[in-house]
């Protein structure tokens, strides 16, 4: 049979292929079975060295971060060491070299030993230049590091395979200081919350208050006070919370390590002595106390999870390293917040304290957070509504107290006036309205953190997150088993089973993938069908495992897996449908597309090999056994996508969000995933790209692309801001360690219970399920709490803006107040209750289809048409009251016939403007508004005739009053419709 030509030679064979052959059926281990088949679904992985589409046809590392023999998967959020274990580490030996010695750590369920040695280095020291002041993907002295050998990197920083004396150590810790993640003081909690009154708002109401106590208005007094401390202790949790995440970060880190000194043993140290040139012993369970450089590193694989989000282990050598993507690319680099899962290794400290990425992450956790879209939009609406007051109180005081010589009957009523148009109320009715909402997120399975996200929530349109667990299931499945041409093949997975089951090493994520195929173990009969004889386990150098099994026959069969290019290297046969050919010359080459195939995918990609072994053949757990092997296949592995995620992206599209994943992951892979789930990943940049691009570009670049890839937290960030830059509201999603920054920088965090603790100490909201569907409901919850508050805004905007023309009229034309001061109080104490109920008021679909923010130009249209018509209505009133009823000697009953007219319009009214529509069934409003609204204007009817009208101020209306009413309501609200119509179709205001 002839085999295709590749792009791609496979670098390690000459020759040409010399034949094809029939497969004996003899030869045939399984029965000569050579079944097609499909896997249950289709699904998606994250990439990574040897899983994706790297130039290379045959990544050197399809094992690299796949652990196989030691490595297992923890815990993301942090470093959980549970049960003890033996491993080993160095110690100076007399001869000058290291030699191995016991040491004991803790680590999840091993106990297995590693070994790590190396040399003495004696070379003069140079000193290290400073770490770069503003944060990189690599920083320039890392680079050069991971690029020198072991020996080189010790000279540069003046130190040895011993470490540091204690006398330099003691000088460096004096000019580079701790080893801390943060210096940053905190202020006393007392002073915090004291500071949250000194602002415009608080204070204006607080002196309001303070006229209400001098006036006898106490309960107006109390219920100021009591929204002024509620609105400043809700601020004084949000600072508290940003001094408590720095805490929590500092938290991650294990306060000892072990350190060498030059003819001494290894001791601990604490953590905060740390310095660069210190040399530190890991082993599995140890985190990474910071920025190293590994020396000496014995089947040494890392836990990044909580920088890249990648689950499975990567391996790290002592090998010089190149490459310019983010550090945790680097194959000899540790990074402070991640931790050694198995293996051993000595390490050179390169950097600490604030110089490490972990310090960067909580510096800029240790900022003060900017105030959020939605908060900024609150600050402008009620500097609109302060500038009315403050020039209308004045106003009245002058005109009043010109007009009828009475300045303090002036003052009482221009107090009365100030307290009525500030808008004390407006801080509560937000509160009700994000509390009413954090309730319906939270029986959503949305722990809301900070109030106005949930507003925020609902004005995002753009939102990034990471793929892993939001896109995916955060689980590896066995998305593929195909033969050398591609198709799929059941042999493949027979073999690969075989292999999972009777290894003895502690099986990783992807043997339980295999293993999750119970169809295989009964078709084999695994149990009683094969033996096992022996088994060859993983090691670093071979990169391959296998295990001999007799079948039902009794033939030996040797199956191996591993890394292609190491599977390759023993390979001398590939074998397909049935025939085998030599893998010789330079058409072999033509294996590559498959693997290449499947490396654009995204998949992580395993070969799986054969050989019969003859009966001579006796030492069956010699690795030497594995040469002259068939090459039947290969498996490949992925994340697959969540069944809700498509669904989800689609309701996000359909409310106008754009979703775009910012990902530390492969771009080949995160392509694939996003295509399986519906996103458009035609445009895409990885983190180096993005380096490349100034702020300017990058945000432009940034509104057209869908997928980035290899980012670290930095460039998380920067995205972020940039898109912020471009005008948008940016929710962010993540649940790592290195997503803090992201999560402050972005309008609205949003991170999951089961992220890292500095995660959800960052975030605004937090998910019970990483879940783009709570995200999707979220975002209609913040757009009907936002509607609702939009509703009361606009109410008492348009009604002290229109109380503005009208009290100044009177104040001009009427011989008399007209209304008491105490009456102007209760007026607005009645309406403002009426309009708590607003927070309970449906929200019309066309408002929730779009995002939506603070549109202060919308809410000036608003105010300069209808404060107008409302004031005409009033002076409409004053018309009838004096002239039609002859009320210009009566101020009792012409007070009284303003002050029903005044609540009954106010609380009325509502009804019209609270929807864009024709007011209808079909928009109805809610039960409790109704009543709402019901009680108030039953409560203003009785008040004429109550008790209390003598106290204040009442006199019953005759009965042609109420006539004359009911007309100028329902003029009022014919007109306030056709202006209301005439606003969304020449502006579009909804």
């Amino acid at each position: 049979m002839a085999w295709r030509k590749g792009a791609r030679g496979l670098g390690r064979r000459q020759g040409s292929v010399v034949r094809a052959e029939r497969v004996p059926a003899a030869a045939a281990p399984l029965g000569g079975r050579r079944r097609g088949g499909d896997l249950s679904r289709r699904s998606g992985r994250r990439g990574g060295p040897g899983g994706t589409g790297r130039p290379d046809a045959f990544p050197r590392a399809p094992l690299r971060e796949r652990a196989y023999g030691d490595a297992r998967r923890v815990a993301r959020s942090r470093p959980r060491p549970a049960g003890a274990r033996h491993g080993t580490g160095l110690r100076p030996a007399g001869n000058g070299l290291l030699r191995p010695y016991p040491v004991t750590r803790t680590v999840p369920g091993r106990r297995e030993p590693h070994r790590a040695g190396g040399r003495r280095d004696s070379r003069p020291a140079r000193p290290l230049r400073s770490p770069p002041s503003a944060p990189s993907p690599v920083p320039a002295d890392l680079t050069a590091l991971a690029e020198l050998d072991a020996a080189a990197a010790l000279h540069l920083l003046g130190s040895g395979p011993e470490g540091l004396t204690a006398a330099d150590a003691q000088a460096r810790l004096a000019r580079h200081g701790p080893n801390t993640v943060t210096d940053r003081r905190r202020r006393h909690p007392v002073r915090t919350f004291l500071g949250q009154f000194a602002r415009p708002l608080p204070l204006l109401l607080l002196g309001l208050a303070g006229v209400d106590v001098a006036t006898g208005q106490g309960v107006s007094a109390a219920v100021i006070a009591v929204i002024v401390c509620l609105s400043s202790v809700l601020g004084f949790v949000q600072e508290y919370r940003s001094d408590r995440a720095v805490e929590r970060l500092r938290a991650l880190v294990r306060t000892t390590a072990r350190v060498l000194r030059p003819g001494m043993p290894a001791a601990e140290q604490p953590l905060e002595a740390l310095v660069p040139g210190d040399v530190v012993l890991l082993a599995a369970g140890d985190p990474i106390p910071a920025e190293v450089r590994f020396i000496d590193a014995v089947d040494l694989f890392i836990d990044q999870s909580s920088l890249t989000g990648e689950s499975l282990p990567v391996e790290k050598t002592d090998r010089p390293a190149r490459g310019d993507g983010p550090a945790t690319g680097f194959a000899n680099i540790g990074l402070m917040g991640t931790h050694v899962i198995s293996g051993s290794a000595r390490a050179l400290i390169v950097a600490t304290g604030t110089a490490t990425g972990f310090g960067r992450v909580a510096a800029a956790l240790a900022m003060a957070r900017e105030r959020s879209s939605f908060d900024r939009g609150i600050d402008r609406v009620v500097r609109l509504l302060l500038r009315i007051m403050l020039v209308m109180a004045p106003l009245v005081l002058v005109l009043n107290w010109a007009s009828k010589g009475d300045w303090r009957e002036a003052l009482l009523f221009a107090t009365a006036v100030a307290v009525g148009l500030a808008p004390e109320m407006l801080p509560m009715i937000v509160t009700v309205n994000l509390a009413r909402g954090a309730l319906e997120l939270a029986r959503r399975q949305v722990i809301v953190k900070r109030l106005g996200a949930v507003q925020t929530l609902g004005a995002i349109d753009m939102l990034c997150t990471d793929k892993t667990g939001t896109l995916t299931q955060d689980r590896v499945v066995l998305e593929r088993h195909v033969d050398i041409a591609g198709k799929e093949s059941e042999l493949v997975v027979d073999y690969a089973y075989l292999n999972s089951y009777y290894q003895t090493g502690l099986r990783n994520l992807l043997d339980n993938a295999v293993l999750q195929h119970s169809h295989v173990h009964a078709r084999l009969d695994a149990d009683r069908g094969w033996r096992k004889l022996g088994e060859m386990p993983f090691d670093f150098q071979r990169r391959r495992m296998s295990v001999v099994v007799a079948g039902p026959d009794g033939r030996r069969v040797l199956i191996c897996k591993g890394a292609v290019e190491e599977m390759l290297a023993v390979c001398t046969h590939a074998e397909c449908d049935g025939s085998r050919a030599a893998l010789a010359g330079d058409r072999a080459g033509a294996l590559g597309d498959v693997v290449e195939r499947l490396n654009a995918d995204g998949l992580r990609v395993i070969a799986i090999a054969y050989r019969l072994l003859d009966a001579a053949e006796d030492r069956l757990t010699d690795p030497a056994l594995e040469r002259d092997l068939v090459l039947v296949g290969y498996i490949a592995f992925f994340d697959p996508p969540k069944e809700s995620a498509a669904a989800a992206l689609a309701a996000l599209a359909r409310a106008g969000v754009a979703v775009k994943v910012l990902s530390g992951d492969n771009l080949a892979v995160c392509r694939h995933v996003c295509g399986m789930v519906g996103l458009d990943a035609a445009a895409a940049l990885d983190g180096a790209q993005v380096d490349r691009l100034d702020d300017a570009e990058l945000g432009k670049q940034a509104l057209v692309t869908g997928v980035f890839a290899k980012l670290d937290p930095a460039q998380k960030t920067r995205v972020i801001r940039c898109l912020q830059g471009e005008g948008r509201v940016v929710g962010f999603l993540g649940d790592g360690v290195n997503d803090g920054p992201a999560l402050k920088a972005a309008d609205v965090g949003v991170s999951v219970d089961t992220g890292a603790d500095i995660a959800k100490e960052s975030a605004d909201l937090v998910l019970t399920s990483k879940s783009l569907t709570a995200i999707a409901d979220g975002v209609m919850t913040g757009r009907t709490v936002f509607g609702n508050i939009v509703k009361y805004v606009r109410m008492s905007a348009n009604s002290n803006f229109g109380n503005m023309f009208s009290v100044l009229g009177a104040s001009v034309l009427l011989p008399f107040l007209p209304m008491a001061p105490v009456q102007v109080l209760l007026n607005n104490l009645l309406y403002d209750c009426s309009q708590t109920a607003l927070t309970t008021d449906r929200v019309d679909p066309a408002y929730l289809a779009r995002p939506r923010r603070w549109e202060v130009d919308s809410l000036r249209r608003y105010v300069l048409c209808f404060g107008p018509i409302s004031s005409l209505f009033d002076y409409a009133t004053f018309g009838l009251l004096w002239f039609g009823l002859g009320m210009a000697h009566d101020p009792a009953r012409f007070q009284t016939g303003w002050f029903v007219e005044s609540l009954l319009s106010q609380t009325l009214i509502v009804y019209v403007i609270r929807t864009a529509a024709l007011p209808t069934l079909a928009n109805r409003p809610s039960l409790p508004l109704v009543a709402a609204s019901v009680l108030v204007c039953a409560t203003g009817l009785w008040l004429p005739w109550s008790p209390l009208a003598s106290m204040l101020g009442f006199a019953p209306p005759p009965p042609a009053y109420w006539w004359g009413l009911a007309a100028i309501l329902a003029a009022y609200a014919v007109v306030t419709q056709a202006a209301k119509a005439w606003l969304t179709r020449r502006f579009g205001i909804a």
